[in-house]
């Protein structure tokens, strides 16, 4: 199953979306027995939004073998993890904007997010993988040089965290096959990442047993995987499309900073 949130008609909804191009519309919680309310609408008539409001958002930082063998980084034996800031999330086709002009470069980041579909706390690897509720893509944006700028303290969370820093989407599908699933990031129609998921140092049900061993999870929480090699710079006015086998795609545009100008009289405008 596919699951998206959407705006239509001036309301907010989700709902289930099915191949035909359609949404099944539900009411309730998303999390909790979903009622289908008899009512369909074309795909092509809603905005897709960023398909779930996470009260947290969690990365992880060196999950993936094929990159900590090119940067010569030790296998971690728990996830390394930071937390990103729930107000960066947008939808899809929303922009990427950076905050001002001294962020310096932005990056892109292609990664299998994990949602959390049930309050868990201390689980084993067994109980974990049934409160994964679905998976989506997620663009982890990240202000390169923001991260390490103070010798002193790793500015994990200013870096990440910016406004329009985490697109989601564009759908929590329930049921991917992970050992064949692949991530692939295009910016500017040019293939950048293409890693499969398979390669990852901790899988999703030993991500979320060891994460909830340090914090409660709750219904909704996303955890972004990590990503593998090809992480670059992004350029303004590029797209940034980012899919996921059994997800979907997942596009975004970085905006370019707006110009300012001096008017007649000498004003900033």
């Amino acid at each position: 199953m596919q699951w998206v949130r959407f705006e239509w008609n001036g309301a907010v909804g989700f709902g289930l979306m099915h191949a035909d191009e359609s949404v099944e519309i539900h009411d309730g919680n998303l999390f909790e027995a979903p009622r289908a309310t008899g009512q369909r609408v074309a795909l092509s008539a809603v905005k897709l939004l960023a398909p779930v409001v996470p009260g947290k958002i969690i990365g992880l930082w060196n999950n993936f073998r094929q990159l900590a063998e090119k940067l010569e980084l030790s296998i971690p034996s728990t996830p390394l993890w930071f937390l990103k800031a729930s107000g960066s999330v947008i939808g899809p086709d929303d922009a990427i904007r950076a905050p001002h002009a001294d962020i310096g470069r932005i990056a892109y980041e292609g990664e299998l997010a994990i949602v959390i579909g049930q309050r868990c706390r201390n689980l084993s690897e067994v109980e974990a993988a049934h409160a994964i509720f679905g998976y989506t893509c997620i663009n982890d944006v990240t202000a390169m040089e923001v991260l390490n700028s103070d010798p002193s303290f790793a500015q994990w969370a200013r870096a990440k965290s910016c406004d329009t820093f985490a697109p989601l989407g564009p759908c929590i599908a329930t049921d991917v096959d992970l050992a064949q699933a692949r991530v692939r990031t295009l910016v500017g129609g040019r293939e950048r990442q293409n890693y499969p998921v398979s390669d990852m140092i901790f899988a999703p049900q030993q991500i979320v047993s060891l994460l909830s061993r340090d914090i409660t999870l709750e219904p909704g929480d996303v955890i972004a995987c990590g990503t593998s090699i090809g992480s670059l710079p992004m350029r303004a006015g590029t797209s940034v499309e980012i899919t996921i086998d059994g997800i979907g795609t997942l596009r975004n545009q970085f905006e370019p900073l707006p110009q300012v100008t001096a008017s007649a009289d000498g004003a900033m405008a």
